[in-house]
């Protein structure tokens, strides 16, 4: 739990998709009692937003005509009393559940690369994180958006054991999926994300590794707190 007599921090937390990023993140707020911001969720719903509006399929993005929509994607996390989690919101609609679904992870890396977009998250995202007291996860939080954050870990597994994760959680919501598929999309997307000009996914000079592939959610619950610990006893 938090401390009283001990300010609050902005914790980053960067990596690789589908190592479990948010499920850390999410839980470190809780304990702390910090603002959790899921920055992944807003590159999903802006890629939500496109697919809706028939502006990307087929894993290609009409970035001319997203830019020029930019204005009309409202994107706001209301919290729910019932899950005590943050949900994601797309122009007022709920859509925490169909974020986290295929087509959107098919398309939202290319979304992610699109300049303009990531200037507009980023902006928002530092106005969300302007008083501190923060986790925020995603793929450039440690470099680019708080690069002055106190504490910033880096996330990764191997690419087999990411997919087998997805797959278990999409499998256990009832969607017909391929291992082979996601595993597939896991890759592409390692290499979107690290090769892309703008903001690409690299480790913080500073940050901290947390390779989890072979420790479960509790060690690396425990391993964090302990960072963050000695970060705010510093």
């Amino acid at each position: 739990m938090e401390q009283p007599n001990q300010a609050k921090i902005i914790i980053a937390i960067d990596g690789h998709s589908s190592c479990g990023k948010s499920t850390v993140a999410k839980e470190i707020a809780k304990k702390l009692n910090y603002i959790y911001i899921d920055s992944g969720a807003m590159y999903r719903a802006v890629t939500l937003f496109a697919l809706r509006n028939k502006i990307a399929k087929n894993e290609q993005v009409d970035v001319k005509a997203l830019v020029a929509c930019l204005d009309d994607i409202t994107i706001e996390f209301r919290f729910n009393p019932v899950t005590s989690r943050n949900e994601t919101y797309l122009n007022g609609d709920n859509v925490e559940e169909e974020i986290r679904q295929l087509p959107v992870s098919q398309h939202v890396s290319p979304v992610a690369t699109i300049s303009e977009v990531r200037e507009r998250m980023v902006a928002l995202q530092q106005e969300m994180g302007k008083n501190k007291g923060i986790v925020m996860d995603g793929r450039d939080i440690g470099t680019v958006v708080f690069p002055q954050a106190e504490l910033k870990i880096f996330m990764t597994a191997r690419p087999e054991v990411r997919a087998q994760r997805r797959y278990d959680e999409l499998t256990a919501k009832g969607q017909q999926v391929s291992f082979e598929e996601i595993l597939a999309n896991v890759v592409e997307r390692d290499r979107i994300d690290s090769s892309r000009e703008v903001s690409p996914l690299k480790q913080a000079d500073d940050a901290l590794i947390l390779d989890n592939s072979d420790i479960n959610r509790e060690e690396q619950l425990d391993w964090v707190l302990q960072q963050v610990q000695q970060t705010t006893n510093a």
